[in-house]
C-alpha cells in the first residue's frame, strides 16, 4: 500500500468518524471527494484541498487535524451554499440538478 493510499484511508476514516458520511475515495490513491467542489489530495507529505476556485493546504501531515478542519468546512458550505456551486454542480451533474448540494 503506498504512502498516499493510507493516508487517504485514514482521512476518510477521520471524516466518517466526524459524520462526514459522503465522502469518497476516487479511486486513484490521493484524493477524496467531500462534496461538490470540496477535494482533499494527498502529495509530497501533505493533505491539500480545493474548494471551487480556491486550494488550500493543511500545515500538518496528519488526517485528524486536516479531517476536522475539512469538516468543519463542510457544514459551512452545506448551510451557506456559495454563488460557484450551482455552476459547478450544472457542469459536472447536468441541468436537472437543483437543491441537492
Amino acid at each position: 500500500m503506498s504512502e498516499a493510499r493510507a493516508a487517504t484511508e485514514k482521512l476518510h476514516a477521520e471524516l466518517h468518524g466526524l459524520g462526514v458520511s459522503s465522502a469518497y475515495e476516487l479511486g486513484d490513491d490521493e484524493t477524496v471527494s467531500v462534496w461538490i467542489g470540496l477535494v482533499v489530495r494527498y502529495r509530497d507529505g501533505f493533505y491539500r484541498w480545493q474548494e471551487g476556485p480556491v486550494k488550500r493546504r493543511h500545515l500538518g501531515t496528519d488526517p485528524v487535524g486536516c479531517a476536522m478542519r475539512v469538516a468543519r468546512r463542510y457544514q459551512e458550505l452545506q448551510a451557506d451554499v456559495p454563488l460557484w456551486w450551482d455552476d459547478l454542480a450544472r457542469e459536472l451533474r447536468g441541468a436537472p440538478v437543483q437543491d441537492y448540494p
